[in-house]
């Protein structure tokens, strides 16, 4: 059952009700713990959605040597080993605690897990629920298994906008009822905080995850001097479906797969003269190419009305709906599509613990950095990379004991009303200068308007917001190569040697003073 902040809290704060949050409270039980979330426990999260399932090296021949060796592969450079290691080798046992739980993965004829092929993947390894329900199927069965704990109490409905701190050491949260600007923040002791609060999908125009996911966690940790982990990494899927919904829905890959082409206004194919797969390239290189026909002003769309015609709704009966919905035959007209922001492979770095660089501060889930990734993730990885670190967290909390913490007294920051279409803007320059593909002189523009941003605006969500834009723009101009998610026009070659980005708000906000002088594109509350 909810609580409300007026009951007791217990010394472990959970943050975020999605998959990382849910399992790391179950696994805590019976310790006491809370959760705080601002929307309704599943609602707000990005897993609920996945289509996809849990990597996991459980079919016959297959090993977590191998797992690890494709997520290396798919990484870019940039994934650390050890960690790719360790996650391979504890799937088996999460997979076991979701059975646990209630998850219903799908079985074979003779009852055992069925695995999937997914693309990159060396064998077959992919646990699904009903084929693409798992993110839905497992949030589901977690949610009624954390309703049933009695040692864990939810609070819905609060964002924490600020994290407190008292010599890099965590005293508490700044919570304020969610959706009200004018609520007075409400100040909690917590001597343990665990942020599981999902990514950054929302700082941009077109995105695949929930309006949650704004970089909240990320930016909260910043603020109170948290090291960032390759913030620049950010994952394209290359065909959202433009029908005016936000978050938007996406057409699978499988309809490329099927014979779908990608043309633009004209009716021209441009996937051909760029890879020698055409549509069937890497996801990367394809989100490049609809990206650069949109930014072009030639549109683009995803054509599968001779592939598919009249089959497309009984083959296809998701993406159908979404169309239709939108006003779009797909059987017989081209839908409209552009890159959304699906999955930040950065966040706040953490240990293999699942600890931050401040005391008493775990992250876990797409909010943080564990080197699992790279540049690069490789598919159905992040709900695995979820519920093994959200298990090791909860190993370390549980063989802790913490000395009580006073909470200091804060200023209690002013909350202004978001300017009218100041969100919009952020997300639209994040998407037109950070996001499928960058250069120097459009990356400098957006971190002067963010740096305005981040510093000055009153509305704190917004100000949240900037901060992480501004985090993951900064890394982005530092990094001059391509590699993975990050492409870099006028650095269109990866450098060796392959190094990982680490920063914090203060190294972002002095890059940000040594560009004063320019003139930002965006004024911050245009």
């Amino acid at each position: 059952m909810a609580h409300s902040l007026s009951s007791q809290l217990d010394d472990v704060v959970i943050v975020g009700g999605g998959l990382a949050g849910l399992f790391c409270a179950l696994k805590l039980a019976p310790r006491p713990v809370t959760i705080i979330s601002a929307a309704p426990l599943g609602e707000g999260a990005s897993s609920a959605w996945a289509q996809g399932g849990i990597a996991a090296a459980v079919g016959e021949g297959d090993t977590a040597e191998a797992h690890a060796a494709d997520t290396i592969a798919v990484g870019a450079g940039l994934v650390d080993q050890d960690v790719a290691l360790g996650l391979a080798r504890e799937a088996g046992a999460r997979i076991h605690d979701l059975l646990h739980y209630g998850v219903p993965f799908d079985r074979d004829l003779k009852g055992k897990l069925a695995v999937a092929q997914e693309a990159a993947h060396s064998a077959r390894r992919i646990v699904h629920v009903r084929g693409d329900m798992a993110g839905k199927a497992i949030i589901a069965a977690l949610i009624e298994a954390v309703r049933n704990t009695p040692t864990i109490r939810v609070i819905e409905g609060y964002v924490a906008e600020a994290l407190l701190t008292d010599d890099n050491a965590v005293t508490g949260l700044q919570l304020r009822k969610a959706d009200d600007i004018a609520a007075r923040p409400v100040n909690i002791a917590a001597r343990a905080v665990v942020l599981a609060t999902g990514g950054i999908g929302h700082l941009y125009a077109v995105t695949t995850n929930p309006k949650e996911a704004s970089g909240l966690g990320l930016a909260i940790a910043a603020r109170a001097g948290a090291v960032i982990g390759d913030p620049e990494f950010v994952q394209f899927h290359p065909t959202a479906i433009m029908v005016g919904r936000d978050p938007a829905p996406l057409a699978t890959e499988a309809l490329r797969g099927e014979g779908a082409t990608l043309i633009n206004a004209k009716g021209e194919r441009f996937m051909a003269a760029k890879h020698p797969l055409a549509e069937l390239a890497p996801r990367d290189i394809v989100a490049r190419g609809v990206f650069a026909e949109i930014a072009a002003g030639r549109g683009a769309f995803l054509d599968a009305t001779k592939a598919l015609g009249d089959a497309f709704a009984g083959h296809f009966p998701t993406v159908y709906a979404s169309c239709i919905a939108g006003g779009i035959d797909p059987a017989r007209q081209p839908i409209p599509i552009a890159p959304a922001a699906h999955y930040h492979m950065g966040g706040i770095a953490v240990d293999a613990r699942g600890r931050t660089s401040i005391d008493g501060l775990w992250a876990g889930g797409e909010v943080s950095c564990t080197g699992a990734h790279g540049a690069n993730r490789l598919a159905s990885n992040s709900l695995l990379e979820a519920v093994v670190y959200a298990a090791r967290i909860a190993e370390d909390i549980d063989g802790r004991t913490f000395s009580a913490q006073r909470l200091p007294p804060t200023e209690v920051p002013r909350n202004c009303a978001m300017p009218p279409s100041a969100e919009a803007n952020l997300r639209a320059l994040m998407s037109s200068h950070v996001g499928v593909i960058r250069d120097g002189d459009e990356l400098a523009d957006a971190i002067g308007t963010l740096s305005m941003m981040e510093q000055s605006v009153g509305n704190i969500a917004l100000r949240n917001m900037a901060t992480t834009a501004l985090i993951v723009a900064t890394a982005a101009w530092s990094r001059r190569e391509s590699r993975g998610g990050h492409y870099r026009s006028d650095y269109p070659a990866e450098h060796a040697p392959a190094k990982r980005t680490m920063t914090t708000l203060a190294s972002a906000r002095a890059i940000a003073a040594s560009m004063a002088e320019r003139v930002p594109t965006l004024s911050a509350t245009a």
